[in-house]
């Protein structure tokens, strides 16, 4: 709690300097007194320079000398010599980006927390024939608990008595119920259908799928930082160097006798030239420009990290369910035996009419039916119901258990399985009489999107799904992908992106640790988890997969133009840094010099902002 209060303070004292800075400057510029704008440059001072300071002064304990202090002496160093405008500009944008790192991770760390969520608090525990109400944490191996219908499963564990379906979507991305009988294995966190299961608990409650789950996003996020090394390697050598070159060129002149303030003019000249403020802006504005361009096209980037991260994926890697399917069941295949489909329509629309299943509730609309009587649900099983007088039964092949044998209704089955659909049969009177294929539609553009992210990218997408290998089979042919793996755990996602710098697209639970994992991670917007939507680093707020690769081409442009606004601003820094150490660079020049190029490379970055740089065609 304290840690959070103390990032939210960062952002409010960040907000503070950057409104007292706009103040300060305005006046300024107005041709205000000194007496009007210098407070408020004092005051955007202390609220936006006293993190860096505290952060550069701890570094020197380690002992290490960073950019933050290194800012914070400029600052100093050019409120000294009257460039108030410089010296606040410098603290504006030090106190921004630390306050948007602590945001970040903060929030990485309450989606963590509220994965955790899932599993429930309470759980019934059966021993000596009694029921007892204990709290979930405290659960052993070994354990039988009782799970009514509706609740959420409390533990890793094996059936050992009960039938029931139930919802796994959140883990394993399946988009209907799966049913669960005596040996089934059933997982923290997913929810119980209409049957009452006794279970057996088989792993202890750190080790759960959940609890690894969140683990490996906590893992993973802590990993994604550590690309920050990079800069911190360049940072050090470079706040030493110009440290360094400025006690030089105070002390050696000093001590050749040279006049005290015209020395003192020369090294503050040089540390303000030196002070890497255009080249902290010349990745930012393009970065941060193509967020926002990205955003009003639908495609949430949530940094301009993610951004920059963007443009170096070289493959791309889908979810199934819910990313390239919609998530939601449609009838695919009807196969009648009597030769009559409408029947089969009639029938399974009147019997299902009252079902809650996901399955049941598509095969009631089916077509317009009679009323049914005697309607009644059978867990993990299907219903019954009495159709103009005709006993009804609809749902599970596990029914063709108690009906007269017949072998072209189990072939049928075996067929349509085979093809990955999800089969529901129907029999009258104990007769078998058809056989109902449904599947999760595609969505209309996951082709062209894959195809067009193939083409961008130069390698073919890879499809990572928890669900069967007939049903990821059957989706990658529609879509076009060759590289397909099913039957995946979150963790085994994960595994198979580290390492590497591919986009994964997910929407579910179960995709948070590929999400986190991944070079970089985009959630589905609108169907996805809370935790899949703050585990990604990039959200897809319209649902449009042709929006991907458009944001892909966009992050490379960003890229582009951040790399040569780089080379501009350190030639700019290199041009007048030498100026000033073999010649005689006024300050007035010196000045002008680094705010002119601090303001090239800002502008040349705000260019992204216009939409012709955005292109959503598929080529």
């Amino acid at each position: 709690m304290f840690r959070s209060m103390f990032r939210l303070a960062d952002v409010r004292w960040a907000a503070a300097a950057l409104a007292l800075f706009a103040a300060g400057g305005t006046a300024q510029l107005a041709g205000a007194p000194t007496w009007v704008w210098l407070p408020a440059y004092l005051a955007c001072y202390a609220a936006g320079g006293w993190g860096p300071a505290w952060e550069g002064l701890t570094a020197l304990l380690k002992p290490r000398f960073e950019v933050d202090l290194l800012m914070v002496i400029a600052a100093v160093a050019a409120a000294a010599i009257g460039q108030w405008f410089d010296g606040a500009l410098l603290i504006v944008i030090f106190a921004t980006s630390g306050a948007l790192e602590a945001v970040l991770t903060e929030r990485t760390a309450d989606s963590v927390r509220s994965l955790l969520e899932h599993a429930p608090d309470r759980a019934v525990r059966l021993r000596d024939g009694r029921e007892e109400d204990v709290d979930a944490a405290d659960l052993a191996v070994g354990d039988l608990v009782l799970i009514r219908p509706g609740d959420r499963v409390p533990a890793d564990a094996a059936v050992v008595s009960g039938e029931s379906e139930v919802d796994e979507s959140a883990l394993t991305g399946e988009a209907l119920p799966g049913r669960k009988a005596v040996g089934s294995q059933v997982l923290a966190g997913t929810v119980n259908g209409t049957g009452a299961l006794e279970v057996r608990v088989d792993r202890a409650s750190a080790d759960t799928v959940l609890a690894r789950i969140a683990r490996q996003v906590e893992e993973a996020s802590e990993a994604k930082s550590k690309t920050q090394l990079t800069i911190e390697k360049v940072e050090q050598p470079y706040s030493l160097a110009v440290v360094a070159a400025t006690l030089a060129l105070i002390g050696l002149p000093l001590a050749f006798g040279a006049a005290f303030e015209p020395t003192l003019l020369r090294a503050m000249t040089f540390m303000i030239v030196a002070s890497p403020c255009a080249i902290v802006l010349a990745t930012m504005p393009p970065l941060l420009a193509a967020v926002a361009l990205a955003g009003r096209q639908g495609v949430l980037v949530k940094s301009a990290l993610m951004m920059e991260r963007l443009a170096e994926v070289d493959r791309a890697a889908f979810d199934k369910t819910g990313t390239l399917t919609t998530g939601r069941p449609e009838v695919e295949r009807i196969t009648a035996f009597d030769g009559d489909p409408a029947r089969i329509r009639r029938l399974a629309a009147a019997a299902e009419a009252r079902s809650e299943h996901p399955v049941g509730r598509v095969l009631a609309g089916l077509a317009p039916h009679a009323d049914a009587s005697e309607f009644q649900a059978m867990p993990g099983r299907g219903v019954r119901a009495v159709v103009d007088g005709t006993e009804v039964l609809v749902g599970h092949p596990v029914l063709l258990d108690d009906a007269e044998d017949d072998p072209k209704a189990r072939e049928t089955v075996g067929e349509f399985a085979a093809e990955g659909l999800t089969v529901a049969v129907v029999i009258a009177d104990k007769r078998p009489i058809g056989v109902i294929g449904l599947t999760d539609a595609v969505r209309p553009d996951a082709a062209q999107a894959v195809d067009a992210l193939q083409s961008r990218l130069g390698t073919d997408p890879r499809l990572l799904t928890g669900d069967h290998p007939a049903a990821a089979r059957r989706v990658a042919e529609a879509v076009g992908i060759r590289d397909a793996e099913a039957a995946l755990l979150p963790g085994d996602k994960a595994e198979r992106l580290a390492g590497t710098r591919t986009l994964y697209i997910g929407d579910g639970v179960n995709d948070a640790p590929a999400l986190a994992s991944s070079h970089v991670g985009a959630a589905m917007g609108g169907t996805a988890s809370d935790l899949a939507l703050e585990s990604a680093d990039v959200v897809l707020v319209g649902q449009r997969l042709t929006a991907l690769p458009a944001a892909v081409d966009l992050a490379r442009k960003a890229r582009r133009v951040a790399r040569a606004n780089l080379v501009f601003a350190a030639a700019v820094i290199a041009v007048l840094a030498t100026w000033d150490l073999v010649g005689e660079l006024p300050l007035v020049l010196g000045v002008a010099g680094h705010e002119l190029s601090t303001v090239i490379v800002g502008l040349n970055g705000l260019r992204l902002l216009s939409r012709r740089h955005w292109n959503e065609r598929v080529r």
